[in-house]
């Protein structure tokens, strides 16, 4: 999704809203494909006092496989993301998004910043008590027999030392 913002740039006070849905459903991220519906783009640009402001909302569904249980679980995401746009950045460290010919290629801002805010590790709930390291079977559904005092015996020559 390119958005032209020339008119934006060109105009202060100007202001462009945008409603649209990016289909990532082919996009594959953990071995899968998480995005199971079309993420819902809702946002605007606005150049006041000639800085160009971008203010995005994305909401979608994401399936993945619990990173404790390896249970598939679908979640419910919505973030808020803002960026300050530039046609030309002064300094390559600069924390702002060059938008050179006055088009912006939405999708893969927004697929970037989905990427970076996900969490590291996806739980299907926040206490999953995960699998058993001996037996695998998943804790959260039966608990099993299993010696639970697990003994490794790399660590025995820590008890040589004093």
């Amino acid at each position: 999704m390119l958005l032209d913002l020339r008119s934006v740039f060109e105009t202060e006070g100007s202001k462009k809203e945008f409603s649209e849905e990016l289909d990532e459903r082919e996009y594959e991220l953990f071995g899968t494909k998480p995005f199971v519906e079309r993420i819902s783009v809702r946002g605007e640009v606005t150049n006041r006092a000639g800085v160009v402001t971008l203010s995005v909302q994305v909401s979608f569904p994401l399936r993945v496989a619990c990173d404790r249980c390896l249970e598939e679980f679908t979640r419910q995401y919505d973030y808020t993301f803002t960026h300050t746009l530039v046609r030309q950045l002064q300094d390559p460290w600069q924390d702002y998004i060059q938008v050179e010919d006055g088009v912006l290629n939405l999708e893969e801002l927004i697929l970037s910043d989905i990427l970076l805010e996900l969490p590291t590790k996806l739980l299907c709930k926040e206490d999953c008590k995960g699998l058993c390291p001996q037996c695998g079977c998943n804790l959260n559904h039966q608990s099993c027999d299993c010696n639970k005092a697990y003994h490794d015996p790399r660590w025995d020559v820590l008890n040589t030392l004093q």
